[in-house]
């Protein structure tokens, strides 16, 4: 039995639906057993043929609209006529049919295209139903206060529920719409986040590799020019920078695999406090580049995130004064204050305008500052040699 929440391009959820086939069933039922009385309880005749011809008409649209609800020949809103016409007529052939408007009021509200001619189409079945009897019998007191009376009132209350029903379907569709929105809202949402935690994680992953892998490469490039110039003139000084760059060529590696693994952040020893791991990197840039480098470190004790965060922008510090600065000293300073840990960065090079865009350098170094907390100030120009100074909060580093 098709569904009516299939008919009059209406979308009935399934708890009235399932009523609605019951009333379906019902219709059906009486169908039957009208036309049974009018075989069995009619004498023969015109009236007899009549009641038959109308019951068959109206069973056979009922069932082109039931079993095709998208069919181009009859259509649900036709059908609602044939209803009328239908019952006008029986009501005036023969006595009962009020009870077979009763049944099929529900038609009247589930077919129609809009709630007006639901009230409409039910209110005209009433009046033919009416007009038929009252034909047939003629008017009287006793046909007002047995027919009219309960026709109305039946009417009444069929508008009244079926306006009820409505309202109930028509927010039952609204909470449909809205909760279709919704999942649409949620998934372009879960499909922007995916998108924007991808992007974050190259970006991440971007400078993880510019901090560690990329200024490894470079150091190695500069070391093995610096070999291969002086293989002649300072075979000592050569090798000393071959086995600089076969530490960081192993260094690199090992990075490279943390990187892959993502075992840990990456470039960070196992043991250490920060102090003695920027002297570590400092002693290993005196010894590339031969520059002097004053440094006063204190112990802070902090966070992994901040430790890694301290030795990043001195590793990009240094990596901007090994390639751009010509300096000739650099200075390294970390301190705690009141508020804050402190890392500050000089140089006498050569310096450059901070009004032009960062490099990708700079920009990651304030990136991973501001995820802490913190800030990054550069302060330089031409001639005057080039200040770094990065600043976390103490919530990150806590003095020992």
């Amino acid at each position: 039995m098709t569904s009516w929440s299939s008919t009059g391009d209406r979308h009935t959820p399934p708890v009235w639906g399932k009523a609605l086939q019951r009333w379906n069933a019902v219709s059906w039922l009486l169908y039957g057993l009208f036309t049974a009385a009018v075989v069995v309880l009619d004498p023969p005749g015109e009236d007899k043929t009549w009641s038959l011809v109308l019951l068959g008409v109206l069973a056979a649209c009922y069932a082109v609209v039931m079993r095709c609800p998208g069919n181009r020949v009859l259509r649900p809103y036709a059908y609602l006529w044939v209803l009328v016409l239908s019952l006008s007529g029986l009501s005036y052939l023969r006595d009962g049919y009020a009870a077979l408007f009763m049944v099929t009021l529900p038609h009247f509200w589930v077919l129609a295209r809009s709630w007006r001619e639901s009230v409409g189409f039910s209110a005209l079945g009433a009046v033919g139903t009416l007009a038929g009897s009252m034909l047939r019998v003629g008017w009287s007191a006793d046909f007002f206060s047995s027919n009219v009376i309960s026709t109305l009132i039946v009417y009444s209350a069929s508008v009244l529920i079926g306006t009820w029903v409505h309202q109930v379907l028509e927010e039952s569709r609204e909470r449909a719409r809205l909760i279709g929105e919704l999942e649409r809202a949620q998934a372009q949402l879960s499909q922007a986040h995916q998108r924007q935690g991808a992007a974050d994680e190259r970006e991440r992953m971007a400078r993880e590799i510019h901090d560690t892998l990329a200024q490894g490469f470079a150091s190695i490039v500069v070391l093995a020019e610096a070999a291969r110039s002086g293989l002649d003139s300072a075979p000592y000084r050569s090798e000393q920078q071959l086995r600089s760059i076969e530490a960081t060529a192993r260094e690199n590696l090992a990075e490279a695999r943390e990187l892959v693994g993502s075992a840990r952040e990456p470039g960070w020893p196992a043991a250490g406090t920060v102090a003695q791991t920027l002297r570590r990197t400092l002693d290993r840039f005196t010894e590339d580049t031969g520059l002097a480098v004053v440094a006063e470190l204190a112990d802070v004790d902090c966070d992994q995130q901040t430790r890694i965060a301290l030795l990043r922008c001195t590793q990009e510090s240094l990596a901007n004064v090994r390639k751009h600065a010509r300096a000739s000293t650099v200075g390294v300073v970390l301190a705690r204050h009141a508020a804050e840990v402190e890392l500050e960065i000089t140089d006498d090079g050569v310096g450059f305008d901070v009004g032009r865009p960062p490099g990708f350098g700079l920009d990651g170094m304030r990136k991973r500052l501001a995820e802490l907390g913190g800030e990054l100030t550069v302060t330089s120009s031409p001639g005057d040699g080039t200040r770094v100074l990065a600043m976390i909060p103490l919530e990150s580093a806590v003095p020992v």
